[in-house]
């Protein structure tokens, strides 16, 4: 009985003791600084307000981490919050219809710190004119970076007014436009802070050698990326790609016109290129020699570009052999193969990154690259013949660093699956994309022998292809039709290939461009089930 009483008597004094810590507990959470109920409560009862302590400042800087929807909703509580808001947001996108013009008054009044603004508007709508864009630059002296999107009521007037007031714009992105080359001039010789030039579809460019030229300017030295895409006459960008001394990052998409001597002269002046991307333009071999000046050159993406042939890629790689990231697009023609592949190899030994979209590569150049680019991380072969289980072995049994690789349309079977379990050390992530004759068994079997390897395995059947159609274009890349992927997890055998080509076409997505979009952004996914 004693016994009872004491061990009855112990548990009581824990039960209090637990519960009294429980109180103090929570009475920190609910008054900080430890203070009393009591001096958590004004005389009239209400409850002490301890944010209207923070300073503007450290408000501002909570502001900043929030999202963009949160935000707004913090604007609504109080007018301080609404105040402390606008003042501290650096960012604003705007729905750039006629009806903006009125607003813009007490919109920048608010908004009064923007330094990044974009300027969007439907192509059914008719867009903010002159007047609204000299009024913002009047508003925004200190705007950075500019993007306009489909503003087709802009004139070259009222871009060479905005160029004036904000002479300090580093980022200027337009598409859809129609001002004309006396406004991108107008830019080019007032802004000379600017860093990056993205153009497309400019609408107000002269047609034929009456065409205005456009650069170079006082934006010239400091210009580091210059990016022109789907110009009917983009060679009048010439004069400011050749005078941009320090230009880093040149990409050209789908301008018309023979680039192969424009391209001789500026690699004869801009010596400091290190990024180069060239889609669906006129270029030979002549224009990729000409490319071969730049030493410096690290990353090389030529896509759909069928007049290349592997003696201009042997040129590249011979004197470029710094190259770390290299994209081939071959479109099926079969003009870049083994032999450029094997001077890439024995060249570039820093190379990290290959993609081959339809390129025909054989175990020859495949070991060759595997044993001299110690350094191959990421492996993306797409839509080609001659890439079976025996080139997989290859790439399996020499392929040590490689961490990423991606295989669509190749007849690869089980097989292959079997060797990549016993490969590649450092391999965490595999996806497989249309080939038939890999089955959910051989997945599942990779799985299990390589536990800590993501596999993502869709069979569906492979699409017919139509060189002569236009592709999907994803970053920058466009592939082929057969390289199109529905963006939503619905490609299934059960549904017809015509419906998922339609849906894939809707969606503008593809396996290879989701998978370059995670391999540059360094993220790895977690494994899907």
């Amino acid at each position: 009985m004693g016994q009872s009483a004491s061990t009855a008597a112990i548990s009581s004094r824990r039960e209090f003791n637990h519960s009294q810590r429980y109180k103090s507990k929570s009475t920190a959470v609910i008054s900080p600084m430890h203070a009393d109920e009591s001096s958590a409560e004004l005389p009239d009862g209400t409850a002490y307000d301890y944010i209207s302590n923070l300073p503007d400042e450290c408000l501002a800087c909570i502001f900043q981490s929030l999202s963009s929807g949160d935000r707004k909703r913090c604007s609504l509580v109080c007018r301080r919050w609404l105040r402390i808001e606008g003042q501290s947001r650096h960012r604003l996108s705007l729905n750039a219809q006629s009806e903006l013009l009125p607003m813009i008054p007490s919109l920048f009044s608010r908004f009064d710190v923007v330094t990044k603004l974009a300027l969007k508007c439907d192509r059914r709508s008719v867009s903010v004119g002159d007047d609204a864009l000299i009024l913002i630059s009047q508003k925004c002296r200190n705007l950075m970076r500019l993007k306009l999107r489909a503003c087709r009521e802009l004139t070259d007037a009222g871009m060479s007014v905005f160029a004036k007031n904000c002479k300090g714009l580093k980022k200027l992105s337009c598409g859809s436009c129609t001002f004309g080359a006396k406004g991108m001039n107008a830019v080019l010789d007032n802004c000379s802070t600017l860093e990056e030039l993205s153009v497309k579809r400019l609408r107000g460019i002269t047609d034929g050698a009456a065409a205005e030229p456009i650069g170079p300017g006082v934006a010239a030295s400091s210009l580091k990326t210059v990016c022109l895409k789907e110009l009917y006459n983009g060679q009048c960008f010439g004069p400011l790609i050749i005078g941009a001394k320090n230009l880093r990052t040149l990409k050209l998409f789908r301008c018309s016109g023979d680039w192969d001597k424009l391209l001789q002269l500026v690699t004869d002046r801009v010596t400091s290129l290190v990024e180069i991307h060239l889609e669906r333009i006129q270029v030979t071999d002549v224009g990729l020699a000409a490319i071969s000046s730049c030493l410096d050159l690290e990353i090389m993406h030529l896509v759909k570009t069928p007049e290349c042939t592997n003696l201009g890629l042997a040129a590249v790689a011979e004197r470029c052999k710094l190259l770390r990231k290299l994209h081939i697009d071959g479109w099926k023609a079969n003009r870049i193969g083994d032999e450029g592949l094997i001077a890439v190899a024995k060249c570039c030994p820093n190379l990290q990154e290959l993609v081959l979209i339809g390129v025909n590569p054989t175990r020859v150049s495949l070991e060759v690259l595997a044993s001299n680019c110690q350094n191959l991380e990421r492996l993306a072969l797409c839509g080609s013949d001659t890439v079976g289980d025996v080139e997989i072995s290859c790439i399996a049994a020499k392929c040590v660093a490689l961490k990423k690789l991606c295989i669509k349309s190749c007849p690869v079977s089980d097989h292959g699956m079997e060797a990549l379990a016993g490969g590649c050390p450092n391999l965490v992530k595999v996806k497989v994309k249309k080939c038939r004759a890999v089955t959910t068994e051989g997945a599942d079997w990779l799985r299990a022998r390589r536990e800590y390897v993501v596999v993502n395995l869709d069979s569906g059947e492979a699409e017919h292809q139509d060189a002569s159609d236009g592709g999907v274009q994803e970053n920058g890349i466009e592939f082929p039709p057969q390289m199109v992927q529905p963006s939503v997890a619905s490609s299934r055998n059960t549904r017809s290939t015509s419906f998922k080509t339609r849906l894939g076409l809707l969606s503008g997505r593809s396996l290879v461009a989701c998978t370059l979009r995670r391999w540059s952004s360094g993220n790895s996914s977690s494994r899907n089930s």
